[in-house]
């Protein structure tokens, strides 16, 4: 009972709205910067003298840092302070920031990114952790609202803010931009925050830690070079990586003080929250790369013009996202999370029908669509799944919650368009020449497997409906 009372009463000390206002706005500029530099890549081959598979390589740098860092998110939020974790992780993104505007090679561009990476790796899993920490239960929906809101504005604004931006200027001013914001972000975080997680000082297993870069690097990686390394090389670094997260595992549930908990998963409730996370997660990083090759090369529009396509669907995305999560608050995610799978599955399926005489508009009101029922099952899964957790294992859920989120994006990117370079080339083996042709077979292929999945996740969504209880 007393752990309830913790859970539901908001400690008077904390100024909320500060708080949140610095949390939001540091989490917005790191995911803002993850896709900041996408639309740069033909630019950045050029000057850099370096080919697609290379530049590829400032995601995937990215990525495996971030992967690797959020496993041990809740050890690190146990043993220091809430500011503390935040100006560290602005430092880190200001430094790499900095080091990217003086970067004159690709290397030295590639090293700027991954330390810029060690800043967003904390800042999301510290942003969710303490929104939930000093926000009584009954308004949880709401705050996770407004909180996916900035995970789905913030990439979704890197490359329209990149494309208007090259026009004018070189690629160096996509981190110029950024600077005054993160100096903002010090002198309020140094204002506003004050910690809000316990700190129980855990004691360090250093083979836990050492077997978490393993694991997950293993993992991340191999998925990700599935298209740009030989089979064999992929699967035996995946090998290793799987070998690595089982003995993790094992260890974690042996250790007394554990670097991760995961003991979260004996709740059904939260375990298929995460699935319903992973599930959505892997189709939107996918849906942001095949949309846009499909806009592209086959309706022939500018690298500009495809994300001002996609813009309204994620504009659609970040402005529902709260009224849904005030409306979880009121009703819980009974009803929302299954509508929500429901309505992208429908228009996914649509989707996969696309042809050659469908219009770029058609293609960005299925996509608003989408976007919609994606607003109503990302957060509101999130907070289903980790409203059922005490506190004191509440670090450790965000933490699988943001791991869960890397392995999804990585594994949807290069499974959807490794299935859409398979039906692709299927196509043109029995039909030579038709390259256009080709590429719809390919995305249509790709896109109703993606419908299919999220199928599963609806009838997982129905599952958690009977098992869950309104969280209020």
């Amino acid at each position: 009972m007393e752990a309830k009372q913790i859970c539901t009463e908001t400690p008077p000390k904390y100024n909320v709205k500060g708080i949140m206002f610095t949390l939001l706005l540091a989490g917005f500029l790191s995911l803002f910067n993850e896709t900041v530099l996408n639309v740069a890549f033909p630019t950045l081959m050029k000057e850099m003298n370096v080919t697609a598979l290379t530049v590829q390589w400032l995601i995937t740098g990215n990525v495996l840092v971030v992967g690797i860092l959020v496993p041990v998110t809740a050890f690190l939020l146990h043993t220091f302070t809430t500011k503390q974790l935040y100006l560290s992780s602005i430092l880190f993104l200001l430094l790499g920031t900095v080091c990217a505007i003086f970067s004159k090679s690709f290397t030295a561009l590639l090293i700027s990114r991954i330390i810029q990476a060690f800043g967003t790796g904390l800042i999301i899993p510290l942003m969710m952790n303490s929104s939930l920490a000093i926000t009584p239960r009954e308004k949880h929906g709401s705050i996770m609202g407004l909180c996916a809101s900035i995970l789905t504005l913030g990439p979704a604004l890197g490359p329209t803010a990149s494309g208007i931006l090259l026009q004018y200027f070189s690629w160096h001013s996509l981190f110029i931009v950024l600077v005054p914001f993160l100096i903002l972000c010090i002198i309020l975080g140094s204002i506003f925050l004050e910690n809000t997680s316990e700190i129980t000082k855990p004691k360090i297993d250093y083979l836990s830690i050492v077997l978490s870069t393993i694991a997950f690097a293993g993992v991340i990686y191999s998925i990700s070079s599935l298209g740009t390394s030989k089979l064999s090389t992929s699967l035996v670094i995946l090998a290793v990586g799987l070998i690595s997260l089982i003995i993790y595992v094992k260890r974690q549930l042996t250790l007394s003080a554990p670097i991760l908990e995961l003991r979260p998963f004996k709740n059904p409730v939260f375990t298929v929250g995460v699935l319903l996370i992973a599930i959505v997660q892997s189709f939107q990083f996918s849906a942001n790369i095949i949309l846009p090759t499909l806009l592209q090369d086959g309706l022939k529009t500018s690298t500009f013009t495809s994300a001002l396509v996609l813009f309204p669907a994620i504009l659609v995305s970040a402005i529902c996202t709260p009224f849904v999560g005030k409306t979880f608050d009121k009703i819980g995610g009974r009803l929302l999370i299954p509508c929500g799978f429901a309505i992208i599955c429908v228009f996914t399926f649509i989707l996969s029908r696309a042809s050659l005489t469908t219009s770029v508009l058609t293609i960005t009101l299925l996509y608003c669509c989408i976007m919609f029922g994606q607003s109503m099952t990302m957060s509101t899964s999130q907070t289903t799944s980790l409203s059922v957790l005490p506190n004191k294992t509440r670090a450790d859920g965000v933490a699988i919650v943001n791991t869960a989120m890397q392995l999804a994006g990585a594994l949807g990117s290069s499974v959807y368009v490794g299935l859409m370079t398979s039906f692709q080339t299927k196509y043109l083996t029995s039909h030579p020449g038709s390259s256009r042709a080709a590429l719809y077979s390919g995305f249509n292929g790709s896109i109703l497997i993606a419908a299919i999945v999220i199928g599963v996740g609806f009838l997982l969504s129905l599952y958690l409906s009977i098992k869950s209880k309104k969280v209020k």
